[in-house]
């Protein structure tokens, strides 16, 4: 059997050349080859034998659409909870799970300890294209997992992995990571471009057409994006984040793309000695202990998927001494605390244009939505007027450019959930004002922005 050849082709004209070159020979562009695979009459990506490409389902057949039979995919536990809750409820048949983050943070561990968990009711695989089986094992037995049905393989070429599956059949297998793992058939080196699509390609294919769920580990560059092609987030059904700072003990799993659940769900972990273990009440990391109330604190509720998180933003206004004021913002987008801070200028005539102001989400966590506006701006004032917030306050509400204090999405659950956790004083939106009073909750609810720093008055 002949073996395949790869050829570079332009992705702005469609030529194609043997050897790769800075510049396409045909339409003059620069950096437009890509790797791909030929047959032997050159056409790029097709062998001849027709097994290149397998499509995932019966095509050339017309359906009506209400008349299509559909069936819940049965899923698999995890056995860890915030992982299950990322994911949508646990892993689908057939499904593809990218796992992305830094490297440390994580990803091989949770992996193993999910795989230890699942292998009392699955067939489970772990093909390693980074450490050596003893690695592998020094881990788990670090970790005190028990691994005796988990099944290892430590392979980097493609063809061989998949072999492998077709031949043991698991149903769940997790590969670390697709940045090592090559094919014959290209001849770039591990970790290109063209090596991670082809390779994530057929392995899509392959957990399609045979129903394994397969979860790839990707690396991750500088910018904290996955590296690779960005085809790769969309060959997947699910792309998930690792977060989480070097020097704290927690960690954040975040899903950003989700076929068969909710996105921007959030799992929280704390690492140990034995692992990642759960945090069953994350709220209480992102909240500072204070022995009394102080300047420049207010609490506020954010939502995170189906989950309201309870976060301390800390505000901290100086005076300026240098001719332009800072404004710096850690876990929250800083043009939109510019924005903010000149509503609050022109609405409630509090001026802070010769005031350096810095804000801060504790507890690491990023906050992008904007019912986190009010919080913030109560807790600029606070700390302008160096006066605190009354104790036990929640506040969310976002804030518009004519003053306006509008409504957030799930105001219900969020009052619930600082109802839960003792609090005793809520300043919301009026349009998120409950029908019915919340047990141990006094709510008050304003419609301006003028409104709200009145209680600072």
């Amino acid at each position: 059997m002949t073996k395949s050849r790869s050829v570079y082709f332009c992705n702005a004209c469609g030529g194609q050349t043997l050897k790769w070159q800075g510049q396409c020979p045909h339409c003059r562009e620069w950096n437009t080859l890509v790797e791909a695979v030929a047959d032997n009459i050159g056409h790029p990506g097709f062998h001849k034998t027709g097994a290149h490409f397998i499509p995932q389902a019966l095509s050339g057949q017309l359906h009506n659409l209400d008349q299509v039979e559909t069936e819940d995919s049965p899923r698999y536990s995890t056995g860890i909870a915030e992982f299950d809750r990322v994911l949508g409820g646990g892993l689908v048949r057939g499904g593809v799970v990218l796992l992305g983050g830094d490297p440390g943070i994580g990803k091989s561990t949770l992996l193993l300890q999910a795989l230890s968990a699942m292998s009392s009711r699955q067939r489970v695989l772990y093909v390693s294209g980074e450490e050596s089986a003893q690695q592998v094992a020094l881990r788990a037995k670090r970790l005190a997992l028990d691994v005796t049905a988990v099944n290892l393989l430590t392979e980097i070429q493609l063809e061989n992995i998949q072999a492998t599956l077709a031949e043991h059949q698991p149903e769940v297998a997790v590969i670390d990571s697709i940045q090592t793992i090559y094919s014959e058939a290209l001849q770039s080196a591990p970790g290109a471009v063209a090596q991670v699509r082809e390779c994530a390609a057929r392995l899509t294919r392959l957990a399609k057409g045979q129903g394994i769920c397969i979860i790839l580990i990707g690396h991750v560059t500088k910018e904290g994006a996955l590296a690779g092609p960005r085809v790769l987030e969309h060959m997947v059904d699910t792309v998930l984040y690792f977060e989480g700072d070097a020097h704290s003990s927690f960690r954040l799993v975040r899903a950003f793309k989700n076929r068969f659940g909710a996105v921007n769900e959030l799992g929280v972990f704390a690492m140990t000695e034995k692992g990642l273990r759960e945090v069953s009440n994350p709220s209480a990391l992102f909240l500072a202990h204070h022995d009394a109330q102080v300047p420049g604190a207010c609490v506020m509720v954010t939502q995170e998927g189906t989950r309201p998180l309870l976060v301390e933003i800390q505000a901290l206004v100086d005076e300026a001494h240098a001719t332009n004021p800072r404004r710096l913002s850690v876990g929250l987008e800083q043009n939109r605390l510019a924005m903010l801070l000149a509503v609050l200028h022109r609405h409630a005539g509090i001026a802070c244009f010769d005031q350096d102001v810095f804000i801060n989400a504790v507890g690491g966590v990023k906050i992008t939505e904007p019912g986190v506006d009010l919080a913030v701006v109560l807790a600029i004032v606070s700390s302008l007027k160096n006066k605190p917030l009354p104790e036990k306050l929640v506040v969310f509400g976002e804030i518009g450019l004519v003053g306006e204090v509008r409504p957030v999405q799930r105001g219900q659950e969020r009052l619930k959930e600082a109802a839960k956790l003792g609090f005793v004083r809520a300043l919301i939106p009026r349009a998120n004002q409950p029908k019915q009073a919340i047990p141990g909750l006094e709510i008050t609810a304003v419609q301006r922005i003028e409104e709200a720093v009145r209680i600072l008055r």
